[in-house]
């Protein structure tokens, strides 16, 4: 399985970036998914999660910004950033889990960095 992520960028606070994570694999519905982040000097938290029924979840910091979807026709899930402000600056690394054997996998991370 590999996931690729990619969408990052330098922007300008209060912008908007699009980050997509492309995974192959055969059955990408049965995968659990999250967006994760770290910045340096501190540990990855998680950002985003969406499960196989389309449940989310988002971290307080985010809530109301960013919004995490998934295209399971196109194997790749999202994460639209608004109002990005400089601690929003991190790499941005998906994540997806199976459902069922939990078996887990990790994309190479997209980088995000915001000036103010």
């Amino acid at each position: 399985v590999q996931l690729q992520a990619f969408g990052g960028g330098l922007v300008q606070a209060g912008g908007s970036l699009r980050l997509s994570c492309a995974a192959s694999v055969s059955t990408f519905s049965v995968y659990n998914m999250g967006w994760y982040r770290q910045s340096p000097g501190k540990q990855r938290e998680s950002v985003a999660t969406i499960d196989v029924g389309g449940s989310t979840n988002y971290a307080d910091s985010v809530e109301g910004r960013f919004t995490i979807s998934r295209d399971n026709a196109k194997n790749t899930m999202y994460l639209q950033i608004n109002l990005l402000q400089p601690e929003d600056t991190a790499v941005y690394y998906c994540h997806l889990m199976h459902r069922v054997w939990r078996s887990d996998y990790w994309g190479q991370g997209t980088l995000v960095t915001v000036s103010s």
